[in-house]
């Protein structure tokens, strides 16, 4: 393993197939918490299904004892952007949108990612944010190309929440690099100029992760220390996958076709590793 000036840690094709398995395993814990959301449920109702999956595994969790934080996911309901921490408290409700922030370790490998959930039927312009954020990832993702620039991803995320309507791009928060540890350089926003940053290279692995709201950029923490919320109270939506950048294409590490479908539909091949 190496690193350049900037510190950015890049893995050999071996290291890049670890970041796999531990990718496959956030896979695994979002869909089950995905297939668990509606009205009734608790947000720590799914932080023990995140747990199950991650202990099935023989995998830890990337963000229990994060810090201090004190779940195995971030769930965040409706004007809650990120860092949400599920209580037995809080009940998902009819109409809500519920973001789920899940990561897991294993062999010492981490993988990232996060999903928008509706729960049960959700008004229009809600699954249009979502939809729109979701979109702008994989459009980012479709940039993560070896001998291009990091600000390429930030401008194709920008460029695609910007096609889609009039939202808001949460400021200052956005994504990173990933590797032994969750949260390594570079610092990933989601937007700015093309053409900028430091060259994307084989062997890089980057959390993409757009937040986006119907309404301000501006956040807030709350008074926990974690949880992030808009400042006017609109609604916020929250995707994010990891990438292993190789010679011959992206792999999303924690999509389970490895980013076939979605990167085809944008002319883009992935990595012949993911077959």
């Amino acid at each position: 393993m190496r690193a350049l000036p900037e510190r950015i840690q890049l893995k050999s094709v071996e290291q890049i197939r670890l970041m796999r398995e531990a990718g496959l395993v956030v896979a695994r814990g979002l869909a089950a918490m995905r297939a668990a959301v509606a009205p009734g449920v608790s947000t720590a109702d799914l932080d023990d299904i995140g747990r199950q999956v991650i202990a099935d595994a023989g995998a830890v969790p990337s963000f229990l004892g994060y810090h201090g934080y004190p779940a195995s996911i971030c769930a965040s309901v409706n004007d809650r952007v990120v860092h949400g921490i599920p209580s037995a408290r809080e009940k998902l409700r009819e109409g809500d949108l519920i973001s789920i922030d899940y990561g897991a370790i294993l062999d010492g490998w981490h993988g990232d990612s996060a999903i928008s959930v509706p729960v049960g039927e959700v008004a229009p312009e809600v699954q249009a944010l979502s939809d729109a954020c979701e979109a702008s990832l994989w459009d980012g993702l479709a940039a993560a190309r070896r001998g291009g620039r990091l600000t390429d991803i930030s401008h194709a995320v920008e460029t695609s929440i910007r096609r889609a309507g009039k939202y808001g791009i949460v400021a200052g928060y956005g994504g990173h690099g990933i590797g032994t540890e969750m949260h390594m350089a570079p610092h990933i926003l989601n937007y700015g100029r093309a053409g900028k940053g430091p060259q994307l290279v084989a062997g890089m692995a980057l959390a993409v992760e757009p937040m986006v709201t119907l309404g301000s950029r501006a956040t807030q923490e709350l008074d926990d220390g974690w949880t992030v919320t808009t400042v006017d109270g609109s609604w916020a939506a929250h995707w994010e996958h990891t990438v292993a950048i190789l010679d011959d294409g992206p792999w999303v590490l924690t999509a389970v076709d490895g980013g076939r479908a979605e990167l085809a539909g944008r002319g883009v091949q992935v990595s012949a590793l993911a077959a």
